[in-house]
């Protein structure tokens, strides 16, 4: 008798892994957040009774860059319309100019750490609220690492001691961090990370020229050393001009919940920038915290695609606006379906 087809061994099981595409996707804005660590150390040089003129110098050297990068690299820049200039308001009013002077005004009432633990509970805030924003359920695995990568971030950072004024000034970082990214997710998909990045610059050097001149006076632009004006060039080149880039296209690409993980990286990037500087080594509570940011980023990052819950990201979802709904070709003996006009 002759034997019968052979019943097909299913392949082992492999535990998930990162993928590399994720990996490519995910470093724009990696790189982003080690820009941002690693500029902790260089806004502490910033002059003090001078900060809001030095923002304001800092946003306007990085509105000029980016245009000028943009129009060298032939990438539009759109002009905002309607509600645009809501959302991009917004994003410069809260994620730029309120979250810096919360920094300032909550550095007198709280150690860094404190306002540093703050920045830290971002992963968990964009991976809840920036599905809701996109119309979709935060995805459990993406929550779960929100979860860890905060404990990580939150371990690395450590405590410190604070009033109640402190923490009134936390919770007002903690919010604005969000927005930054939350804020932008309604004009991504039209305006790009070039866009948004332009816009939201020159919107935050304006809020913070106003600021400068009402509160330091006219002529604080004229004390600046040229040590202060090497802080404001690295941190409008690094942090602002290429970091804002780099991180809104990721989140353009992954969605802001998935990207959010990310923002885990920056007190990783501060701890080593500090070591790099002179500083004493990582302590073990620290080592342990850059272990569990690391695993959360794992875990985040393994299963499903790029977008934020699992689906695609907001370039995916421009793109079949763009396109219009998939049509599928009719199976044969079916009615051909009619056609009816896309809504707006």
């Amino acid at each position: 008798m002759p034997a019968g087809p052979a019943t097909p061994v299913p392949p082992p099981a492999v535990p998930p892994a990162v993928a590399p595409g994720a990996l490519r996707t995910a470093l724009p804005g990696a790189l982003a957040m080690v820009f941002v660590g690693g500029s902790v150390a260089v806004s502490g040089l910033l002059p003090g009774g001078a900060d809001a003129t030095a923002q304001a110098l800092r946003y306007t050297a990085a509105c000029a860059v980016l245009v000028l990068l943009a129009r060298a690299g032939g990438r539009p820049v759109l002009r905002p319309r309607g509600a645009e200039w809501a959302w991009l308001a917004g994003v410069a009013g809260a994620g730029l100019v309120l979250f810096n002077v919360a920094l300032v005004e909550g550095a007198a009432h709280a150690e860094p750490a404190v306002l540093g633990v703050a920045v830290a509970s971002v992963p968990l805030l964009l991976a809840t609220a920036g599905p809701l924003l996109q119309g979709q359920r935060p995805a459990p695995r993406v929550l779960l690492a929100a979860v860890v990568v905060t404990a990580g971030a939150a371990a690395v950072q450590g405590l410190g001691r604070t009033d109640g004024t402190g923490l009134l000034w936390a919770l007002v970082v903690l919010v604005c961090e969000a927005a930054f990214t939350l804020l932008a997710v309604p004009v991504l998909a039209r305006h790009g990370a070039w866009g948004v990045s332009v816009h939201t610059t020159w919107l935050a050097a304006a809020g913070f020229a106003v600021l400068g001149l009402t509160t330091e006076g006219p002529g604080t632009l004229l004390r600046l050393d040229a040590g202060d004006l090497l802080a404001v060039a690295y941190l409008a080149l690094a942090v602002t001009a290429a970091a804002f880039v780099l991180w809104y296209a990721t989140v353009g690409r992954m969605g802001p919940g998935r990207a959010g993980l990310l923002t885990g990286l920056a007190p990783v990037a501060a701890a080593a920038a500090g070591v790099a500087l002179g500083g004493p080594p990582p302590a073990p509570g620290v080592w342990a915290g850059i272990a569990t940011v690391a695993a959360g980023l794992a875990c985040g990052m393994t299963g499903g695609t790029a977008g934020g819950t699992g689906g695609p990201g907001l370039r995916g979802a421009a793109a079949r606006t763009r396109r219009g709904p998939v049509r599928r070709r009719p199976a044969a003996g079916t009615a051909r379906p009619s056609r009816v006009p896309a809504g707006r």
